[in-house]
């Protein structure tokens, strides 16, 4: 009896002192307890992704993979497999599972080993929310305390909600959302119960028991924990067996990225992160919208791409990248090393040359794979020599290639062909005429070459892209389409410069008192110099700037008539969506809108439309008091509602149409070519390959071709390809060839409708195939009249000299040329049915 109220004496004196360590232990961690209500409201840290406007994915930013998902949309056996797993008892316990702590302790004496855990899901939560992975016994009691708080404050499904979101999972995957990606490519609900069983054995060891990393060590634990399904009673001995008999067949998936258009999703990124700050941008799961196209998008980098490269190879080759060996072939796993060892840019790879016979040559790429280069691929390379000369044609393969060269190759679609990495740049963007939306956008053939983003960032001479502004001034001014403008050498020089500039043709050749369509058609330099003295300096620059350019850009002289200002492609494609929608300034905009983690709208766009607001007529009422709906029929151009915004009309419609249509004739040209009248505009390219007439579009070439541009346009888009070398010094240059018996080469230079008019052409081409083609409607206020072409006078004549011309009310000639009645009426109410007959 002694020794027993001794021993009740102790073990009583133990739990007190037991209890007294746990209070002692509480109060002395307790200032620094984290608050675990702000789990009610936890923000999981979840990447930025950026879309296009019909929801495929383009990037992805920020350092951790998530994809939060609701408890109920996460499968039952993948739920059962973390509790089989990692906590049996967890909907048994109140956050410390006392039953779990002694048969850990057990496993331990018995074995000598720690086999067996003792932490729940909950203390799992506690310690990957609010502590780190320290093994001390100060962060272990940290870490009951605060489990038994989140019990209190939490249910057992958002206790668990929590854990399968934020539970780091290896290779950056936090969650089984991004885990169930990027092991196996799925949506979670579409994983087999093997591959659950994957997932739910990682977080003991993610990096070491993952299946990339070890495929071996990811079976055994998977096995392991479809073992404790099968004990525990969550799985049958059938759904046993069978996951068992499957091999892991895990392999890395990135975020899938469903459309690669890096310029715009740097743009995006950039934009969230001004706005956001870069922690919050990069964690919070905001989803950007963009007004991008994936359809015209891709259209628009394949149109780049390939005229880049039409300009590159007529240029000539430039050798090969390197020499690897000179007489002795090394192995083919020292070869493939090397070239491994060298990026492929925009689907130009590297490879060496193995052998070379009379048209062809075998070369081996990076994976060891042999392709045989066939003449058809070779032939394109002539000897570069400069920017303007090339060599002679190559007759054999050996005057191109020899083995042992580093080379580039490309499949271009039919066949693999020898190519080099262009020097020359590009950019090209499309909006939506209506309010202004991106719907293409690339800014360089290459952003893994360079992040520099042309389309805004890049300001170069606009050239011959100017003169529609340059015109459309001087058609609000006075003058019409069938004005007569001299085309004669300029003989009163402008000083302003501080020398006598004195501008002249390209050809130096002049035809004296021409109409105004054809000196825009045919892109006539001492006529926009004219038409610009019209106007006046001041009064074409202000005009300038309502397009959308920007006054310190614009110099105050002559040059300016020709396109001396320099301007990014973004503003030039602005200024010309002002003729697509009816004279219209709307801001262009990239960013549609923006949700967060939750798909909730949090940001969206209210852009400025091409329109005058609709009208909001007083109510009226029929004689028994019923209201009667107001008709809004012949309102111009309505649209909108009260939260709407309106871009400022800067140019009449009427001049916008008047702008359109003779743009149509750089395209379409004019004249009678039957008779021999017939005349071609600048751009007669476009209407060969496209063969529509509701397109418009211009040229521009800068002094020397050192920047080229094709811009036009459609109803329902606008577009602008600019060609040039990011070093402004450089000249785009000349290309040679030999014509059928001519002794010498004959050589042409590179300007606007042959450098930038290809990619304009073949972009719009894909874009507007199954786009009905619509026709020409006047709006109102235009009129239209038979026209002398030589004059520009009325004329009664119907023969091959005259034309019917469209004009604004009121500006339309009044005299007849010399030999025409004047007593006979020659306008008509029908100007677009006339103007064609």
């Amino acid at each position: 009896m002694k020794w027993f109220k001794r021993f009740i004496i102790a073990l009583f004196s133990l739990a007190l002192l037991g209890i007294g360590s746990i209070f002692a232990a509480y109060f002395y961690v307790l200032p620094e307890l984290p608050d675990v209500t702000t789990l009610k409201d936890i923000q999981l840290q979840t990447p930025l992704r950026i879309y296009s406007s019909d929801g495929k994915l383009i990037s992805q930013f920020g350092e951790k993979r998530r994809i939060p998902l609701k408890l109920e949309e996460v499968p039952k056996p993948l739920i059962q497999a973390f509790l089989a797993t990692e906590d049996t008892r967890f909907y048994e316990h109140k956050g410390i599972d006392p039953i779990g702590v002694v048969r850990a302790a057990l496993v331990m004496i018995a074995t000598g080993e720690k086999k067996q855990g003792a932490s729940t899901i909950t203390m799992q939560v506690a310690r990957n929310f609010f502590l780190t992975r320290d093994k001390t016994i100060i962060r272990k009691v940290k870490e009951i305390f605060i489990s038994l708080h989140i019990e209190e404050l939490l249910t057992k499904d958002e206790i668990l909600e929590l854990y399968v979101n934020r539970i780091y999972l290896g290779q950056r995957a936090y969650g089984v959302g991004a885990a169930a990606q990027v092991y196996f490519g799925k949506e979670v609900q579409n994983l087999t119960l093997a591959e659950m069983a994957v997932i739910a054995g990682l977080p003991k060891a993610p990096s070491t028991l993952n299946p990339i990393t070890s495929a071996t060590r990811a079976l055994a634990r998977r096995n392991l924990v479809l073992m404790r399904m099968h004990e525990v009673g969550f799985i049958s001995q059938f759904e046993y067996q069978d996951a068992l008999s499957q091999p892991i067949t895990s392999s890395y998936h990135g975020a899938e990225i469903d459309l690669y258009a890096p310029y715009i999703s740097e743009m995006a990124r950039d934009y969230m992160v001004q706005k956001y700050g870069e922690e919050a941008a990069y964690t919070n799961g905001y989803n950007v919208y963009t007004t991008i196209s994936s359809d015209l998008q891709l259209m628009a980098q394949e149109a780049l791409r390939d005229n880049v490269f039409a300009y590159d190879e007529r240029h000539g080759y430039r050798g090969a990248a390197a020499t690897l060996w000179t007489t002795t072939q090394p192995s083919t796993e020292e070869i493939t090393s090397v070239l491994n060892k060298t990026t492929s840019v925009q689907g130009i790879i590297a490879a060496a040359v193995l052998s070379v016979s009379e048209q062809q040559a075998r070369v081996i790429d990076a994976q060891g794979q042999e392709i045989l280069l066939e003449w058809p691929g070779l032939k394109w390379a002539r000897k570069f020599i400069n920017d303007k000369r090339q060599g002679l044609p190559p007759k054999l393969a050996a005057d191109i290639l020899t083995p042992g060269q580093r080379v580039w190759i490309r499949h271009n679609g039919e066949f693999w062909q020898l190519s080099q990495i262009p020097e020359v740049s590009s950019a090209t963007v499309s909006l939506e005429p209506s309010n202004g939306a991106i719907r293409t956008l690339v800014g360089g053939f290459s952003f893994s070459q360079s992040q520099y983003n042309r389309v805004t960032q890049a300001k170069r001479q606009l050239g011959s892209n100017i003169k529609p502004f340059i015109y459309a001034t001087t058609l609000e001014k006075g003058y019409t389409l069938a004005t007569l403008i001299n085309n004669a050498p300029i003989n009163k020089p402008d000083t302003r410069q501080g020398t006598a500039w004195r501008p002249k043709n390209s050809p130096d050749i002049y035809g004296g008192p021409t109409r105004l369509r054809v000196g825009l058609a045919q892109s006539i330099n001492v006529m926009s110099v004219r038409a610009m003295r019209h106007v006046g300096i001041p009064a074409t620059i202000k005009k300038l700037t309502e397009f959308g350019f920007d006054a310190s850009d614009l110099p105050s002289n002559e040059s300016l008539a020709l396109g001396s200002p320099s301007v990014s492609p973004l503003q030039v494609a602005t200024a010309f969506n002002v003729f697509a929608n009816g004279g219209y300034l709307v801001e262009p905009y990239f960013i549609d809108k923006v949700t967060d983690a939750f798909n909730t709208v949090i940001e969206e766009a209210n852009p400025t439309l091409a329109c005058t607001p609709t009208a909001q007529p007083s109510q009226s009422y029929d004689e028994y008091g019923a209201p009667i709906t107001p008709s809004l029929t012949n309102q111009p151009n309505q649209c909108g509602s009260a939260t709407s915004r309106f871009a400022p009309q800067v140019i009449t419609e009427q001049t916008a149409f008047l702008i359109t249509e003779a743009l149509k004739s750089v395209i379409w040209g004019g004249g009678d070519w039957k008779h021999g009248t017939g005349w071609q505009g600048t751009a007669w390219r476009a209407a060969r390959l496209l063969k529509r007439h509701d397109i418009a579009g211009k040229t521009g070439t800068t002094n020397e071709a050192r920047d080229t541009w094709f811009s036009g346009f459609s109803p329902t888009l606008t577009s602008t390809f600019w060609v040039g070398f990011d070093d402004h010094g450089r000249q785009l240059g000349r290309t040679s060839w030999m014509a059928n018996g001519a002794p010498d080469q004959i050589t042409a230079g590179e300007a606007g409708a042959k450098t930038a008019g290809p990619g304009w052409n073949d972009f719009m081409n894909k874009a507007l195939k199954g786009v009905p083609e619509v026709s020409v409607v006047p709006p109102k206020g235009i009129v239209s009249a038979r026209i002398d072409l030589a004059t520009g006078k009325l004329t009664r004549k119907t023969d091959h000299t005259t034309a019917f011309e469209y004009f604004a009310a009121g500006t339309e000639p009044k005299e007849y040329v010399a030999d025409t009645p004047q007593n006979d009426t020659i306008f008509t109410d029908n100007p677009a049915e006339d103007l064609f007959q």
